[in-house]
């Protein structure tokens, strides 16, 4: 049996989290999959700088929210950490709308325009 894993990627000083086709729908049993890999590629970004790449995803709840705050916690306060979400589905994006986490997030249309932004340089 083959696991679903997010791919991870480094963008110049840019540790990505690319969610692929595999997760247009992010459950339970989906982040059950991912969780850990998501937490220790964030845990272990050097220089603290990562992106989550979610343009496959076109929904998400609550349990993945929790997901990306820890990442983001684990990041937010070190001296250079950045971190960003590209590729929000209008659904996605909404959510993050909502719950005012676009005001706490640095979200990004694309890809490549995160990796632009986020990088150092």
């Amino acid at each position: 049996m083959t696991e679903k894993s997010p791919t991870i990627e480094r963008h110049g000083d840019v540790t990505c989290i690319r969610l692929g086709m595999e997760f247009e729908n992010l459950d339970e049993q989906s982040l059950d999959l991912i969780r850990s890999t998501m937490l220790e590629a964030a845990g272990s970004a050097d220089p603290p700088r990562v992106l989550v790449d979610l343009q496959y995803t076109k929904f998400f709840g609550s349990s993945f929210i929790e997901v990306l705050f820890r990442i983001w916690n684990r990041i937010n306060g070190i001296p250079g950490g950045k971190f960003g979400i590209s590729g929000l589905s209008e659904y996605c994006l909404e959510v993050l709308e909502v719950t005012h986490l676009d005001k706490l997030w640095h979200l990004y249309p694309t890809f490549d325009e995160a990796i632009k932004e986020i990088s150092d340089n």
